[in-house]
């Protein structure tokens, strides 16, 4: 599909995945709730995401909650106001998948389709244009949004019905998000042993308890770098969708539950607007060590 291209968020991810659809030559119409954002941007700057839908035929939104994208999409000054049958929204925030469906069927009422596409890689991959993507709704619908797809990612998945990719994301990030708790836990007691965290870090790093998480996390650690890429907060969020849809499908999450309380830990030593790894202060604190050698 050719034609202008409606983006709402302009934030840590949304802000990269916008600028290389820019550099694409892909033409934008954006809004942000913070206007010095939109500013940075070589895009046409709408005042509402319901002035963006009038504009365009498919429209991006990235937000941070599912309260926000709620509002955007359905609220009085929101997508579903002024989109023209037809129109596609391209839910790619990490938002709880009932309301997502929800959203969907509210917005089909009015012959306006509605994917869930959310993102995972974090901010680098965003910048470099190498995330995946991961896909739920109609494939028709789906098909239509692949060369959006291909500029902000580098992999496609089309997981399953509406709210599919949302269910997947969270299953996701609950696995790094327990894990960072463990990367914490795990450096801080080795520091406390009298191991070097370099030295632990290249060890585990070819060893058996190696992630991800461990080779995102660690080098942050490491140089004391908590500039945030996703925020504490932002992983507590998570971990409460994750948790809440555990609930509503009855299945049990132990340490998804127990690792939310050291986020929440970290919020309440004032750290909610650091990275993720700065979770690892909490155990600092408890265990009386720094893992950084010159803190």
């Amino acid at each position: 599909m050719a034609g202008k291209v409606g983006f709402i968020g302009l934030g840590a991810m949304g802000g990269p995945m916008a600028r290389n659809l820019i550099e694409a030559g892909v033409p934008l119409v954006v809004n942000d709730i913070d206007t010095a954002k939109t500013a940075k941007f070589n895009a046409e700057v709408a005042k509402s995401a319901r002035e963006v839908a009038a504009a365009v035929d498919r429209t991006i939104v990235i937000v941070e909650t599912t309260e926000q994208a709620q509002s955007v999409i359905a609220g009085p000054d929101g997508i579903i106001q002024a989109a023209k049958p037809g129109h596609i929204v391209i839910c790619m925030a990490t938002i709880d998948p009932f309301t997502a469906r929800s959203l969907a069927e509210e917005l089909a009422a009015k012959g306006i389709a509605m994917i869930d596409a959310p993102v995972s890689g974090g901010t680098g991959r965003a910048q470099s244009g190498d995330l995946s993507v991961i896909v739920g709704g109609d494939a028709a619908t789906v098909a239509k949004c692949e060369d959006l797809f291909a500029v902000m990612g580098n992999k496609t998945f089309h997981v399953g019905p509406l709210g599919s990719g949302l269910a997947m994301k969270l299953v996701n990030n609950m696995l790094v998000q327990v894990n960072t708790v463990a990367v914490a836990e795990a450096l801080v007691l080795g520091v406390k042993a009298g191991l070097d965290p370099k030295t632990m870090y290249e060890v585990v790093r070819v060893s058996t308890g190696g992630s991800a998480a461990w080779e995102l996390r660690v080098p942050r650690i490491l140089s004391g770098d908590y500039v945030p890429g996703g925020t504490i907060d932002i992983s507590y969020k998570d971990q409460e969708l994750e948790t809440a849809f555990a609930k509503r499908l009855g299945v049990p999450v132990l340490l998804a539950n127990v690792s939310q309380q050291v986020y929440q830990m970290a919020r309440a030593q004032g750290l909610n607007k650091e990275d993720g790894s700065a979770i690892v202060k909490v155990f600092e604190k408890l265990a009386g060590v720094t893992v950084r050698k010159d803190v």
